[in-house]
């Protein structure tokens, strides 16, 4: 398997390989190429603990890596995931949200290991790259919202 030039890596404290199977299972373009074992006892486990999990998320090659519980996630990172229309928009939340994860504001969820996700409609930034008033209006009303309703967007967008 070839390494690509460039991969992310994700720490997780031991569920990189049910992470990795979540969001490949939800995401088009999305895999798990390979599972590693560890080939001896390390800090937060032990010799055959699942060590590292190649997967691709939409596309991107990741490393998710069971690293511990030493280092936590925040939304300084997070995955932006386009979206088409609102069943798309929903199928992702949902799935994130009701996967043991959690609503934030503007169109961000986190996942249940922490990882933070915006579900973001095309519709949306659209509507915020066409700037003046109405990238005003757009902006005003995805501040009030948590999953983009992209109704209300497109409304806002009319004035």
């Amino acid at each position: 398997m070839a390494v690509p030039k460039n991969t992310i890596c994700i720490w997780y404290d031991r569920d990189a390989e049910e992470a990795a199977r979540f969001y490949a299972d939800l995401f088009p373009d999305s895999e798990v190429k390979s599972v590693d074992r560890a080939p001896s006892d390390f800090p937060s486990g032990k010799a055959g603990d699942v060590l590292t999990v190649n997967f691709t998320v939409a596309g991107i090659p990741c490393l998710g890596l069971n690293g511990g519980p030493a280092f936590k996630h925040s939304e300084a990172f997070s995955f932006q995931i386009a979206t088409d229309d609102q069943e798309e928009t929903d199928r992702y939340w949902n799935a994130i949200v009701g996967n043991g994860g959690s609503e934030s504001a503007c169109g961000w969820c986190k996942d249940k290991w922490g990882i933070n996700w915006q579900i973001t409609p095309r519709a949306l930034t659209d509507g915020l790259a066409a700037g003046g008033v109405e990238a005003k209006r757009v902006f005003e009303a995805m501040m009030q919202m948590g999953k983009i309703d992209i109704a209300k967007i497109n409304a806002a967008r009319q004035g």
